[in-house]
């Protein structure tokens, strides 16, 4: 019995299922949380301060010998937090994530390594996505993050609903003291005139809000999904290695037919 065959680098295993009773119980929302998540709290600014240190100590050192050293150390701290985000693709991709093709300098100078590490095409690619794609790439998970875990918590209002109290509760602007969440504009109290939106007082109420964030909760865990493969797909378009754009030929010339054929007995053929 053959082994089934290696997933495709590229395929991804955040599903989305038209379902959305499905998708919640799938491990989509929760995997593409966590890869979010990590990215927003630990490995994305940690490795871009990282590599944003690296990289300015080693420009700023340019113009003296120091440089030299400094440069090729700063290649090196740069490739290595790529690695780290190649890891973290494991969480998204189910195929092997292919390794940039660096250029080698095995055998060059100091100065001849350094200029070669400098202007490897592989490393300006790994210094796009860590430095120059930081900013809006955390600035994106962070908001989806955050409305996803916002409307997460809102399905637990009737659980916690008559805790808040006080005139510091959002919407409200009375000076009399109550429970409650309010949900909107309330000048004169839960229940005075020019009250607009939902006040959350009683379990009715509570069950009901909750309900609202549910549903909001079940439709927005299609964002957090796409989000998430938008987000992986740019870090493995910039820290992968490069398509063969003839891979496809490669693929008909070693495979069986006449070409292939042709390319293995060309003796044979010349001789016919």
């Amino acid at each position: 019995m053959n082994a089934p065959a290696p997933a495709p680098p590229g395929h991804t295993t955040l599903n989305l299922n038209r379902n959305p009773l499905r998708l919640l119980v799938s491990s989509g929302p929760w995997r593409a949380a966590w890869y979010l998540g990590g990215y927003v709290f630990v490995t994305g600014w940690v490795l871009f301060s990282i590599a944003f240190t690296a990289t300015v100590s080693a420009a700023a050192f340019a113009i003296t010998l120091a440089g030299i050293p400094l440069a090729i150390a700063a290649a090196a701290v740069v490739r290595w937090c790529a690695a780290a985000e190649r890891v973290r693709l494991r969480q998204v991709f189910a195929g092997p994530v292919p390794r940039a093709a660096y250029r080698s300098t095995d055998g060059l100078a100091i100065m001849a390594r350094a200029r070669s590490t400098w202007k490897d095409p592989a490393l300006w690619r790994d210094r796009a996505y860590v430095i120059g794609l930081w900013s809006p790439l955390f600035i994106l998970d962070t908001v989806v993050l955050t409305i996803w875990l916002t409307f997460l918590a809102g399905i637990t209002v009737p659980i916690w609903y008559w805790a808040p109290r006080g005139t510091g509760i959002a919407g409200y602007t009375s000076s009399t003291t109550v429970h409650g969440l309010a949900f909107g504009y309330f000048p004169h109290g839960p229940h005075g005139p020019g009250g607009v939106g939902l006040f959350v007082d009683s379990v009715p109420s509570a069950l009901l809000a909750a309900a609202c964030f549910l549903v909001l909760f079940l439709i927005f865990n299609y964002v957090l999904v796409l989000t998430a493969r938008a987000h992986a797909r740019v870090a493995l378009s910039l820290l992968g290695a490069p398509a063969d754009p003839l891979a496809r030929a490669k693929e008909v010339l070693a495979g069986p037919g006449p070409l292939g054929s042709l390319r293995q007995n060309p003796v044979q053929t010349t001789q016919k």
